[in-house]
């Protein structure tokens, strides 16, 4: 059922109060409901007008239809421009590929998210969402860019000191992806277990030196902390290594999310082995 002229004002002063408030994600498939039930209407150029983000529509045939204030700036686009291909647009973004990117959500009606940035200035989220009539026929698409360079400078800060951290750090550490790969280990870890780096980064954990690393135990764990986001603290192992021999090592390990939805997880390995060798004299020797 077609929206009322009280309905589409309630929608456009959420997606203004919305937009005011930050709430970007929350206002931008407003704004594209809105262009649904009015495509012809300066109602939508108006709402336009007061919202504080970039946004780019465009039809079917990825020209121009509307554009806000702020999308000027980062496309370097024209009241002009209006009628004109995106395609036709030379921004500054990078990378620039905004057709593309418009085409693709109009053929198979999905929502795209991706970071993109300006040459050396900030970074943004674009997101590219459909547009359907009634028929839930698509009429176009949706373009629009979330400021997220305070977010990013202050997540690759936070990632080059947890780095730091970890390349320091007394015991052997693995970071893992979701399948399981490594993608960063310290010193350490190649150290104690003398492997080079070329045969451990973008491996499965479970392939490292001729899958030594295929432990029972270690399955058990990993498991865990895939399956029940558990937290595993002082998980001891004794496993005997090709070139190293028997080791016994406490392992903890927990999932972490750098990346705002990329799951990850920090393992690290402390070798207590000639601790508990030591404790064994000790235990050998005592005479009560």
């Amino acid at each position: 059922m077609p929206l009322s002229d009280l309905q589409i004002q309630a929608l456009a002063r959420d997606a203004v109060q919305r937009a005011a408030a930050g709430d970007f994600a929350g206002a931008e498939p407003l704004l594209a409901q809105i262009a649904e039930a009015r495509p012809n209407s300066g109602q939508v150029l108006n709402l336009l007008g007061q919202v504080d983000i970039p946004v780019v529509m465009v039809s079917n045939d990825l020209r121009i239809r509307r554009f806000s204030p702020p999308a000027q700036k980062v496309l370097n686009l024209l009241p002009s421009d209006v009628g004109r291909r995106l395609g036709e647009i030379r921004t500054n973004l990078e990378p620039d590929d905004l057709e593309q990117a418009a085409a693709t959500t109009i053929e198979n009606a999905v929502l795209q998210e991706r970071e993109v940035r300006l040459k050396d200035g900030p970074w943004y989220l674009l997101r590219v969402r459909p547009y359907k009539t009634w028929e839930d026929k698509v009429e176009g698409a949706v373009l629009s860019f979330q400021d997220i360079d305070n977010l990013k400078r202050t997540l690759d800060q936070t990632r080059t000191f947890a780095e730091a951290l970890i390349e320091n750090a007394r015991e052997s550490i693995l970071v893992l992806d979701e399948a399981l790969h490594v993608t960063l280990a310290n010193p350490v870890f190649y150290q104690t277990f003398q492997v080079s780096p070329k045969e451990t980064k973008g491996r499965l954990i479970y392939d490292l030196g001729n899958r030594q690393w295929d432990i029972p135990k270690l399955r058990e764990l990993l498991l865990e902390i895939t399956t029940r986001n558990a937290r595993i603290d002082g998980f001891e192992v004794r496993h005997k290594f090709q070139h190293l021999g028997l080791r016994h090592m406490i392992l903890n390990a927990r999932r972490i999310e750098p990346h705002g939805g990329s799951q990850m997880i920090l393992l690290s390995i402390e070798d207590v082995t000639r601790k508990a060798q030591k404790r064994a004299v000790l235990f050998v020797d005592y005479k009560p």
